[in-house]
Parts: C-alpha cells; sequence; structure tokens
C-alpha cells in the first residue's frame, strides 16, 4: 500500500465526486442503463465510490476486490438468466472494474471486460467522465444484446439508479 494511494483516498470529498459526477450526468447515465435494457435481458448497475472506506484501505484492498464485494452486497448476481453486470469506478484511484455474473461472462469472457475498462479509463483521463461511463454502458450493451436478446416478457429485475457510494 503505498502512501500516494493513501493520501488520495484520504483527500478524496464527497463534492469532488458530485464535481466528477453532478446531478445531470447521473441523470444522463441512468437514462442510457433504461435504453441499453430495453434491448436485451441483461441487467446492468453503474457504482461510482469516491474512495475505499478505512479499513478497506488499511488493508490494500484492491479496485477489483471492492467492485466484487459491491456485486455481491447489491445482489446483481440475483437475475434469472445470471447476466447482471456492474461498471465499478473508483474514483479516487481512477480504476474501473467489470464484474459480470457467470452466465454472460462464460459468453465474453475476461479480455473484452478488461478492454472496456481500459477504454473507459482512457476517457477518464481526458476528463470525459460522462462520456467514459456511457460508452462503456455501450460497449457492455453490444455484448449483452449478442448473447441475451431481448425477448416478450423481459423484466427489468435490477434498479437502473446509479449508485454513488
Amino acid at each position: 500500500m503505498g502512501l500516494a494511494r493513501v493520501a488520495r483516498h484520504l483527500l478524496m470529498t464527497e463534492w469532488q465526486v458530485r464535481r466528477a459526477f453532478p446531478a445531470r450526468s447521473l441523470s444522463l447515465i441512468e437514462q442510457a442503463i433504461k435504453r441499453s435494457e430495453s434491448g436485451h435481458l441483461g441487467e446492468i448497475r453503474f457504482v461510482v465510490e469516491g474512495a475505499l472506506p478505512g479499513r478497506a484501505l488499511l488493508s490494500g484492498q484492491s479496485a477489483r476486490a471492492r467492485a466484487i464485494e459491491v456485486f455481491s452486497q447489491l445482489r446483481i448476481w440475483d437475475t434469472e438468466h445470471n447476466n447482471g453486470i456492474l461498471i465499478y469506478l473508483l474514483l479516487a484511484d481512477r480504476d474501473v472494474e467489470i464484474v459480470a455474473d457467470r452466465g454472460i461472462h462464460a459468453k465474453v469472457g475476461a479480455a473484452a471486460w478488461e478492454s472496456i475498462c481500459r477504454a473507459m479509463e482512457q476517457a477518464f483521463r481526458q476528463g470525459e467522465n460522462e462520456a467514459a461511463v456511457v460508452g462503456g454502458i455501450d460497449a457492455v450493451t453490444q455484448q449483452l444484446t449478442r448473447h441475451f436478446p431481448a425477448t416478450a416478457g423481459g423484466r427489468n429485475e435490477l434498479p437502473d439508479r446509479v449508485v454513488v457510494l
């Protein structure tokens, strides 16, 4: 655990998170999720967390481990077709992680998710926060549409609301 990382997390404020993702951006991201889910049976959740909680930070928890924890806490795995996807952003580290449930992960694989994450991180580095998330949602949508296309009777199993931790 590096001192620079600890400092970034300890100095991250709620104001910085709101500045990076104002209410208007959160609303547009939520709309992008709703639009996406109209074309497939998958479920997408976007979570932005400013900084790791104290214990997680001091234990050196990675963004990936935290994303898996959030995936579980939000019960994203609890979908009929095991095709829930979490797009997680740890703002203090500018680290994006995608956690995909086993139904969609088996069809897409880690390399595709990693590619989407790196593209999003590149956009974040350029200050294009909203575009980074919407672009990530669009890329995930392509995978879900290919492997779990919409059918009659499909329902929204998880909230589309953006979660800010």
